[in-house]
């Protein structure tokens, strides 16, 4: 089973940037799609980002051209640049095996809380 390490959230002022990190155990996480989501206190976990094994991106519209995700597969880890932060990006992020066609494969790792306020 692959374990899942999330770090790199704070309280940032908005406009500003953060850069998350995923760290994933396991020999076989290169060959999955990875994902990032974030769920807003009352709400559902959504979507932000996936990255496949060959580096092809998605985005969720609310984040397009503002964050960028990428993945080092030589130290199973996948990050998450945000920029432009905005307060509606306020949430707990986390990160899984997955995207908008496969359903989250992991157990979820404790997330880390990013808070963009004034």
């Amino acid at each position: 089973q692959v374990q899942l390490v999330e770090s790199g959230g704070g309280l940032v002022q908005p406009g500003g940037s953060l850069r998350l990190s995923c760290a994933a155990s396991g020999r076989i996480f290169s060959s999955y799609t990875m994902a990032w989501y974030r769920q807003a206190p009352g709400k559902q976990r959504e979507l932000v980002a996936s990255i496949t094994s060959n580096h092809r991106t998605n985005y969720a519209d609310s984040v397009k051209d503002r964050f960028t995700i990428s993945r080092d597969n030589a130290k199973n880890t996948v990050y998450l640049q945000m920029n432009s932060l905005k307060p509606e990006d306020t949430a707990v992020y986390y990160c899984n095996a997955g995207s908008s066609y496969i359903a989250p494969q992991f157990d979820w790792g404790q997330g880390t809380q990013v808070t963009v306020s004034s």
